[in-house]
């Protein structure tokens, strides 16, 4: 058995969303392939997420604990007890699934608040300032990783390596984490007249069959 964490980025009900619905028919077909897995659903505009600042670290990356958390004011130990339970399940999943549109060639931004929030050393990272050395701590079991991509137009091949920002940021963040297997599944042409938002989903559907008999 496995813990799926499922993470969506976008403010819109799942109706509304293309990434979201392309994620919903991802995760309902994984469900019939692994009926015992265990799936936690984390949206990410429905949470507190913590904007992290220096008053909860007592290092770099390192959340306060003992004397200098109690410390603090009851909303800041709120945002660290949030950040520490946040980056547990992050932890105790063997597989993400993260949907959520390309805004800017890159992502929104609750995302990264999400990431810089999880990244904690000791815990996903292990910051060695003797050996001037970070290293991630998530290969000590297989892990997985798709990308559930929403954009409104088709990019060219030619073109992803500039356009796709999201896409190859979240792959080295999770190889670097220790997370060795990463797909992406794009939902392209949402808006372009050729394609439009239900045949940008059919395909991405008929994609998905590549990548659920291995994820």
């Amino acid at each position: 058995m496995s813990t799926l964490l499922y993470i969506t980025v976008n403010s819109k009900p799942e109706h509304l969303s293309t990434s979201k619905t392309v994620g919903r028919v991802f995760i309902d077909k994984y469900k019939e392939c692994h009926p015992d897995d265990t799936i936690e659903e984390l949206d990410l505009y429905e949470t507190d997420i913590p904007l992290m600042n220096y008053k909860l670290f007592s290092s770099r990356a390192a959340l306060v604990c003992g004397e200098d958390l109690d410390a603090l004011s009851e909303e800041d130990q709120q945002l660290v007890h949030k950040a520490s339970d946040l980056c547990d399940q992050f932890i105790k999943a063997d597989k993400y699934v993260i949907a959520a549109p390309m805004w800017s060639v890159f992502f929104p931004s609750m995302l990264k608040q999400y990431l810089d929030c999880i990244i904690l050393d000791g815990k996903v990272i292990n910051i060695d300032p003797a050996h001037d050395k970070v290293e991630g701590l998530l290969d000590n079991k297989k892990r997985k990783m798709l990308y559930i991509q929403s954009s409104g137009a088709n990019v060219p091949i030619v073109l992803a390596t500039k356009m796709n920002h999201g896409v190859h940021y979240l792959k080295d963040i999770f190889k670097f984490l220790g997370v060795r297997k990463f797909d992406r599944l794009l939902v392209e042409g949402v808006n372009d007249h050729k394609i439009g938002k239900e045949e940008a989903i059919k395909r991405a559907i008929v994609d998905m069959g590549d990548i659920l008999p291995y994820f």
